[in-house]
């Protein structure tokens, strides 16, 4: 029987000392973490049917208060990937969670969904590694981290949203993890969980050391400020940890170095090789007609050349 999450435990783990995040809304059922979050930001109702508060394990006031805010469900059952792609999960089965994060350069917004791939990408070598059955993450352009050993099969995706809350620019992050999925349960063949990888590992375990780096990796960036800044941080991210981390992201992004098929909304699509992410964090490819630049927002797809899974 698979448990509910344990919104008290991660609570106490995240809203601690030197950590940013301000608490946890929890929901046993929900139809979108992000837009929930969203609803939070803007201080209005939406579309989310009312919960009685009592399910939360908190609930932060409207607006800029809501930034750095946890917004996590057992069952997302209108979840929402790039493009408007809609996905279900059985209840209790993945993680799905999603944060705001105030944001120090909008120019730097496309490396977003890159590196909360980075993030989660090192929180499951952590944790599964804890677990006893370390698995490795490969990281697809833009927002898909895949495992290979399970055939590079998909693990999750990451959808971010770009907001403003108090006149100042914000991202939602919004996440989902597939944790103990068995093969029948998965929409296509294409996807796989953690459990089929040969990982068993606890939700609140994977969530907390998610966050953990999710925040780390966005401040060495330059992309986020911890609140409090300047006096929290008042140098901010020197440049070494910039590269450093955009290094690490290239480093891992398994689309880089391959034959790749570049699907726009067109209906065209660009046959060359991925070569590289540039500065604002689009993919290069180089075809035969000369080199490209694709960022996240302009592509419906990037599949491999050939037949291939991912």
């Amino acid at each position: 029987m698979r448990d509910s999450l344990d919104s008290d435990s991660v609570s106490a783990a995240l809203v601690t000392s030197g950590r940013p995040w301000r608490g946890v809304e929890f929901h046993p059922t929900l139809g979108s973490t992000n837009t929930r979050l969203r609803e939070l930001l803007s201080g209005r109702p939406g579309q989310e049917p009312p919960v009685p508060t009592a399910l939360y394990a908190g609930s932060p006031g409207p607006g800029e208060a809501a930034l750095w805010w946890v917004v996590a469900t057992d069952h997302q059952t209108g979840g929402r990937g790039r493009l408007g792609r809609a996905w279900t999960v059985p209840d209790r089965a993945s993680l799905a969670v999603s944060v705001a994060v105030p944001v120090a350069d909008t120019a730097q917004a496309g490396w977003l969904p890159l590196l909360a791939g980075l993030a989660l990408a090192r929180a499951v070598c952590d944790v599964s590694s804890d677990a006893g059955s370390e698995v490795t993450p490969r990281l697809k352009w833009p927002n898909d981290v895949l495992v290979a050993e399970d055939g590079d099969r998909k693990l999750s995706g990451i959808l971010c949203e770009l907001v403003t809350v108090g006149g100042r620019p914000a991202v939602v992050v919004g996440t989902g993890v597939n944790i103990d999925q068995g093969r029948d349960e998965l929409p296509v063949d294409t996807a796989t969980s953690l459990a089929l990888a040969g990982a068993q590992v606890r939700r609140e375990d994977l969530l907390v050391a998610y966050l953990d780096h999710l925040a780390r990796v966005l401040v060495e960036a330059g992309i986020t400020q911890l609140p409090g800044s300047p006096g929290a941080n008042p140098d901010g991210p020197s440049r070494t940890d910039a590269v450093a981390v955009r290094t690490a992201y290239r480093e891992a992004c398994s689309t880089i170095g391959k034959a790749v098929r570049v699907h726009l909304p067109t209906g065209d699509a660009v046959v060359g090789t991925a070569v590289g992410v540039d500065e604002d964090g689009a993919l290069v490819v180089r075809s035969g007609s000369g080199t490209r630049t694709f960022a996240a927002g302009d592509v419906v797809h990037v599949r491999p050349a050939e037949d291939g899974l991912a």
